[in-house]
């Protein structure tokens, strides 16, 4: 065994030996760098032995790998069979946040361009919406003013080559054809069509193509505006502002906001619109976390409609940032909320990135409405228990005594609220699906109504032309019978025999399936505009605001 001491002062003593040497033979000055280095080297022996005294410190001391990522090398170094060792990483990374929250969650770095795309509320690519059927793709939709529109494709073009690659022949995942037309702004792709029999190529320059927040903005009547919002990215606020100010110069004196289907997103857009409707400098939200000290939400400027009637729509798809916004208006007995119990998400996460292009959303903090109330539904019970819970609320009668709802709250009216469950409304609206049958509602899941749609519409052009506008088109009823047996031929081909129609399944279908249309002629405006007239919540919401 080797003496560390010992050998520390023998080294010590060789180095005294030779400076007494060097300096009787050399004038002091011109060995005085070597003197200040051994000098140091001496003083990082004395530090070193101070340090190796310490507990669990020695001189060559690493620090111990934890044994997750022992654990991985072992499997790669040693496993009877092959392992992909970045996907053996992911999946060790996705148990780990599993143990958390429903919310945390590992963003790979093959999907992270499109989870930002989301948040910034643009991405790069050609501008067209496709669809697959059978083994090729379809163009369903062109951006009008896109670089698609721009090298001419048209709604009904099969795209089988991009840049020479096959496209067709087999039913390719949407995401594998979408990372084709996506990318660099400025690049290029050359897609081969084939239109009218014919093959034809289309060289496109990629561009930046705006995802809206704002689905639709329009007056239902002479007094009344309709808002839908689908997402709230770095520019909801914005493209909100812009369509709540048409409205208000319009002569809206009150407002349809809809939430339904919106999961949330960037929590300051939700904060600045609530701050539209709220006065003073009311509390909008608060966070808290572990690590995290409460902060603040609150108006700061006087809003555009602050005064005016307000109700809002929200389903059990409503969520998160949309929550916060439904929270502070409810709190304040601001607004009428109309339809099903939210999601009940009441976590806030933070990106963070990680060094392989990754990220990582964790969740930091809690937020709370202004009452106080946090309205994340429990997670003790896993993930499963947790998404199946959701998977039932358009099932669920609300109630205010619901299992899952947890502490009771007051407005300033003396408003009975509730935590722990998501946001309870005011009227509850059933689903409109729930007395549709089996096959019906299997074949709306696999969104057969769009695809008959679109087949209906390629048969009957100039659908613009003959009528003046998407209500009209709604309002003639010639041309359901052909739209209904479009769709039924498609349930067939697709495996869901569908026989008969009760006298409610026909009337969803006729009004589905003429708003699918009116979406692809109209483009969304023309698609809500044709919902709204039969939309069991927008009725009842008119009916509160004539009160």
């Amino acid at each position: 065994m080797v003496d560390r001491k010992n050998l520390t002062s023998r080294h010590g003593n060789k180095y005294i030996r030779q400076l007494r040497h060097l300096m009787t033979k050399r004038k002091f000055s011109t060995w005085l760098p070597l003197l200040i280095s051994l000098s140091m080297v001496a003083g990082m022996f004395v530090g070193f032995k101070l340090r190796d005294g310490m507990p669990g410190k020695s001189f060559f001391h690493t620090e111990r790998r934890k044994p997750v990522n022992e654990l991985l090398q072992l499997i790669e170094d040693k496993y009877v069979d092959p392992v992909q060792g970045n996907a053996l990483a992911d999946t060790a990374i996705h148990a780990l946040l599993n143990s958390l929250d429903p919310h945390s969650v590992y963003i790979p770095a093959e999907l992270l361009q499109e989870v930002n795309d989301d948040i910034r509320g643009s991405f790069s690519g050609i501008g067209v919406e496709f669809n697959v059927f059978r083994d090729t793709m379809h163009v369903i939709q062109v951006i009008p003013g896109g670089p698609a529109d721009r090298a001419g494709l048209l709604r009904g073009d099969k795209v089988v080559k991009a840049d020479g690659k096959l496209l067709a022949g087999k039913k390719y995942p949407s995401d594998s054809i979408r990372k084709y037309l996506r990318g660099e702004a400025g690049s290029e792709v050359t897609l081969t069509v084939i239109r009218n029999q014919k093959s034809i190529d289309k060289t496109i320059r990629r561009g930046q193509i705006p995802m809206s927040s704002v689905d639709a903005a329009f007056m239902i009547n002479p007094q009344t505006g309709f808002i839908r919002l689908n997402r709230f990215s770095s520019k909801t606020y914005r493209e909100f502002m812009l369509s709540l100010d048409s409205l208000v110069k319009a002569g809206m004196q009150s407002l349809v906001l809809d939430l339904r289907e919106n999961g949330g997103g960037v929590l300051d857009e939700a904060v600045e619109i609530a701050d539209e409707f709220l006065e003073g400098d009311k509390l909008i939200t608060y966070t808290e976390g572990r690590k995290f000290p409460r902060k603040e939400y609150r108006c700061r400027r006087n809003g555009l409609f602050e005064k005016g009637k307000l109700v809002v729509l929200a389903d059990e798809n409503t969520a998160s940032a949309s929550e916060v916004l439904l929270g502070a208006l409810q709190d304040w007995d601001r607004a009428t909320i109309i339809g099903r119990r939210t999601f009940g998400k009441g976590l806030v996460q933070e990106q963070y990135n990680l060094s392989d292009q990754s990220a990582v959303r964790l969740t930091i903090a809690r937020y709370y409405t202004p009452t106080g109330r946090s309205i994340q539904r429990p997670y003790e019970n896993g993930r499963q228990a947790y998404y199946e819970i959701h998977a039932q609320r358009p099932q669920m009668a609300d109630s205010a005594a619901a299992a899952d709802t947890g502490k009771v709250f007051q407005t300033r009216s003396g408003k009975k609220i509730y935590a722990g469950g998501g946001i309870s409304p005011d009227i509850w609206i059933p689903s409109d699906s729930l007395n549709l049958g089996e096959q019906v509602l299997k074949a709306v899941s696999r969104g057969l109504i769009n695809d008959a749609a679109y087949f209906w519409l390629i048969q009957h052009p100039g659908l613009d032309k003959k009528y003046a506008s998407a209500k009209a088109f709604a309002a003639d009823g010639t041309e359901n019978a052909s739209l209904r047996a479009g769709f039924i031929a498609m349930t067939l081909t697709d495996s869901i025999p569908i026989s008969s129609l009760t006298e409610k399944e026909t009337g969803f279908l006729d009004q589905r399936l003429k708003a699918a249309v009116t979406r692809l002629v109209w483009r969304n405006e023309g698609y809500f505009e044709v919902l709204a007239l039969d939309d069991p919540a927008i009725l009842k919401a008119l009916e509160i605001l004539k009160k």
